[in-house]
This record gives C-alpha cells, sequence and structure tokens, in this order.
C-alpha cells in the first residue's frame, strides 16, 4: 500500500522569519498526518531551508532545485553537499518554472537526478504539458519524453528514491484545474512508462498530481487509483489551508 504525501512548493515567497513561523506550528499537523499515514512535507527558498528544518520535527524540507557538480565557478547555485550539510535530503527536479525560465532541459534534469540518487536523496521529478501542447493532444508524448530522458541509466534500487510529480503547466496558478479523470490519467500512465523501463518497482512510486490543487479539492484527487499525493503551490504557504489539506485526505 502506497502511502498518500502532501508536498508544498513555496517557490519565491516567505522570508526566513516567515518560514520560522509556519514551520513551528506544523507538529500537531505533522503528527495528525503521521497517525493516517500521510508524509507531508515543504520546499523553502535556499534561504530557508535551516530554519524550517530547524523548527519542525517529522516535516519534510526539500530544495527547490540543486545544481549538479559539487562545487565550481557556478554563480547563484547550489551543491547537493551544501544542502546535505543542512540536513536536507528531498530535492524538487524540472519544475515547469525552471524548464521555462532557467533553461532546465531533460539531459540537464537527467545528470541532476543521477547525482541526487548517488548521493542517496530523494528526488521529486516534475513533469508536464504547456497548454497549447494540451490542446494539441500531445501530453502523453511529451510527459513519456520528459520521464525517458530524465530517469535514464537509473536501477530499479534508485527508483525508490524517486517521486514524480504530473503538473499539467497550463493549470499551475492559474485556476485552470485538470479534471479529477485527466489527473488519473496521466499519472496511470506515469506508473507505466516507468514500468517499462524499470518493472515491478513502478508499483511502489509515488507519482504526485499538481496545479492549482486547494483543500476544497485535493481529497477528489487523492482519491484516484494512481493519484498518490499532491505537490501544491499557493495553498501550502499558509498554515491553515495547509492543515485543511491534511484534514480533507483523513
Amino acid at each position: 500500500m502506497r502511502k498518500k504525501l502532501l508536498l508544498g512548493n513555496w517557490k519565491m515567497n516567505k522570508t526566513v522569519l516567515e518560514a520560522k513561523s509556519f514551520a513551528k506550528l506544523t507538529a500537531p499537523i505533522v503528527k495528525m498526518a503521521s497517525s493516517a499515514g500521510i508524509l507531508v512535507g515543504v520546499a523553502p527558498t535556499y534561504l530557508s531551508l535551516d530554519a524550517v528544518k530547524s523548527n519542525s520535527s517529522g516535516l519534510i524540507v526539500a530544495a527547490q532545485n540543486c545544481h549538479y557538480e559539487d562545487h565550481g565557478a557556478f554563480t547563484g547555485e547550489v551543491s547537493i553537499p551544501m544542502l546535505k550539510e543542512l540536513g536536507i535530503d528531498w530535492v524538487i527536479i524540472g519544475h515547469s518554472e525552471r524548464r521555462q525560465y532557467d533553461n532546465e532541459t531533460d539531459e540537464k534534469c537527467n545528470k541532476k537526478i543521477q547525482k541526487l540518487l548517488a548521493n542517496n536523496m530523494t528526488v521529486v521529478y516534475c513533469v508536464g504539458e504547456t497548454l497549447k501542447e494540451f490542446e494539441e493532444g500531445l501530453t502523453k508524448e511529451v510527459v513519456e519524453r520528459q520521464l525517458r530522458v530524465g530517469l535514464k541509466d537509473l536501477n530499479s534500487e534508485q527508483l525508490r528514491n524517486v517521486v514524480v510529480a504530473y503538473e499539467p503547466v497550463w493549470s499551475i496558478g492559474t485556476g485552470k484545474n485538470a479534471s479529477e479523470e485527466i489527473a488519473e490519467d496521466v499519472c496511470a500512465f506515469v506508473r507505466n512508462i516507468v514500468k517499462s523501463m524499470y518493472g515491478a518497482v513502478s508499483e511502489e512510486l509515488l507519482v504526485l498530481y499538481g496545479g492549482s490543487v486547494k483543500p476544497e479539492n485535493i481529497a477528489g484527487y487523492l482519491s484516484q487509483a494512481d493519484v498518490d499525493g499532491a505537490l501544491v503551490g499557493g495553498a501550502s504557504l499558509k498554515i491553515e489551508s495547509f492543515e485543511a489539506m491534511v484534514k480533507a485526505l483523513i
């Protein structure tokens, strides 16, 4: 039986003090979620990682990105050893905003994923299509390419440290929701592609849905057979809605 996972992606939001205040309020939420077999976490900015990690217990704390080199002339980047020093062992890779604004290609994602898994980190790999691709019926073609390139040259044991998040780009922060049926169809497709690549371990793979998820609709998405959790943006920024989403899943 796969666990459920609620992961908040804070993007470029919250100062260190704001993040610390949020973290201090998470203990009862984490306890409530844990008792129901639900994993919960957030991905703050680099600056707030330590503040959230130090002021919470049992909360997954993920970085929003990393570089594939340990050190070097890469201005503005953060390396895996730097994250590990803070006790961070989860990292989001390939979010659509990084693909769109920072030239995050599938090939670059694969380099990062390989390096993270070699360091025993957990990867949340994001895949998803643009509105144009959706309207042209290319969703599965795009998602399959992202999976086959981004997850190439791994082994089935490494796949146990991979989470895949399907986020239709046209639904992120727009208020336009993919239907529960679309979410289930694509998440099941993700699992089948991973099965074709790495076999039965695909049944253990957590596949998340993301895109305008909020307390009012999260239960519907996670009631689908192949939707194991949610990667949530705006609704994860307020402790009240974060708690409400956990309650909706219990």
